[in-house]
């Protein structure tokens, strides 16, 4: 590792129509296998990301936005009403699709653990289930992956200002330094920045990690600790997706924009 300077993250957003230096993942993986509690009743009888918001599911967005990029297969782990998760993405043909099914609960970092031999060597996009975002100029994913071909990394997250998120997420989750460097929020300390459900990640940073359920968070944390994880501040719309309400006012968001007419 070279202590070279980084372009800040909340610069890249002003790159304009250059195109992407670094090379686009081809894999990706989308988590689709959490219980969605905080969304019940909608999701007493389905999966959180089969949620429909705009027409298509959440689940449907999120490989979208892969798709868009280049992105050619994806895997999605599905545990809860996982047999719907299958008869919903059955259709897709871009990305190329395949569901793993857990027998257990893995977490996030688990999950994507158990999927590596599926998704290859190089480094893959990782995509909330329930992640859904609008673009600024530029793709966020682009934005993601150009970051990460920068080098001296392992882990890009894509992170929002939490002042622009019109919901409740706590005291934020990260600061993030003039070279794009990040560090977790201390006790009692609001952070400017929230995680917004995408990253990518080499594989090197999961492998040597057990088998069996952990949190996503183990990886970041020990990337953070070797200087090795930056962040893409988003230039267009989040959404936090945690409750009804929350999709009830994505909803109104997107109407509102495709008519003009507020509900």
């Amino acid at each position: 590792m070279t202590d070279r300077p980084v372009r800040r993250a909340a610069d890249a957003g002003a790159l304009g129509s250059r195109p992407v230096t670094g090379p686009i993942p081809r894999t990706g993986m989308v988590l689709a296998a959490g219980l969605g509690t905080r969304m019940r009743p909608l999701t007493a009888a389905t999966a959180k990301p089969l949620l429909p918001l705009g027409g298509r599911s959440l689940l449907d967005h999120a490989l979208d936005r892969l798709a868009a990029v280049g992105v050619e297969f994806a895997a999605v782990n599905a545990f809860w009403q996982a047999d719907r998760v299958a008869q919903a993405l059955a259709p897709r043909r871009a990305p190329r699709v395949e569901v793993l099914r857990e027998s257990a609960l893995l977490d996030t970092g688990g999950g994507v653990r158990a999927a590596l031999d599926r998704l290859g060597a190089a480094p893959f996009f990782v995509v909330n289930g329930d992640a859904f975002w609008l673009d600024g100029p530029r793709p966020a994913l682009a934005r993601v992956a150009e970051t990460f071909a920068r080098g001296d990394t392992d882990v890009v997250l894509l992170v929002h200002r939490t002042c622009q998120v019109h919901a409740e997420v706590g005291l934020g989750d990260f600061v993030l330094d003039s070279w794009g460097m990040l560090r977790r929020r201390r006790e009692r300390e609001i952070a400017p920045y929230v995680y917004a459900g995408v990253q990518m990640i080499a594989p090197a940073a999961l492998a040597d990690l057990p088998d069996g359920p952990f949190s996503m968070n183990l990886a970041w944390d020990r990337a953070l600790a070797a200087g090795r994880l930056r962040a893409v501040v988003h230039d267009g719309l989040w959404f936090h997706l945690s409750t009804p309400d929350d999709l009830a006012e994505a909803e109104a968001v997107l109407h509102e924009r495709r008519t003009g007419e507020t509900r």
